[in-house]
């Protein structure tokens, strides 16, 4: 199956979000999703084409999507989706496969990423609190990535590191 707008996912559609540790500048972007449009068009799970999709925003978060009503993805179909944007991140100059850390806007709008500890020692210096919005990476579904994925930090697990 082709690969499909993000928009048109259904909410229940499985997705995955990986966040580069760093923006990645516009030439960066457009190797990583050009690799990433290539391996989406032939992306299959036990021989059959998977209808997916992504989005990129902010310079650094990129969604994948499956509409699992057609086929879902299977463990080693995902695997290969890991192995592929692992082997991009150098080439883009960041790291895009990794956890424990935490993405927030700052009062300027600009995007940042930090450990959990850092956020957490940031929260006590009172330089983010629970209005901070957070970027929450541990969305499922396309649903949850649309509504939920950016918010402030006190309705996600974010408020946890806070103390809140």
């Amino acid at each position: 199956m082709p690969m499909v707008n993000f928009e048109t996912l259904p909410d229940d559609a499985r997705v995955w979000v990986f966040a580069a540790s760093a923006p990645v500048d516009e030439v960066d972007a457009k190797k990583l999703l050009a690799a990433v449009d290539g391996f989406l068009f032939q992306w299959k799970a036990h021989g059959h084409p998977l209808s997916c999709a992504r989005d990129w925003r902010d310079d650094r978060f990129l969604a994948i999507g499956v509409d699992q009503r057609t086929e879902g993805a299977s463990g080693c179909s995902i695997d290969g989706l890991y192995r592929t944007l692992q082997g991009l991140e150098k080439a883009v100059g960041t790291t895009l496969v990794a956890g424990g850390r935490v993405f927030f806007r700052d009062a300027h709008g600009f995007v940042h990423c930090v450990t959990q500890q850092e956020f957490g020692a940031m929260g006590a210096r009172r330089e983010v609190d629970t209005s901070t919005h957070v970027f929450d990476t541990t969305v499922t579904t396309a649903g949850g990535y649309r509504r939920e994925f950016e918010r402030a930090a006190s309705a996600t697990w974010h408020k946890q590191l806070l103390g809140a």
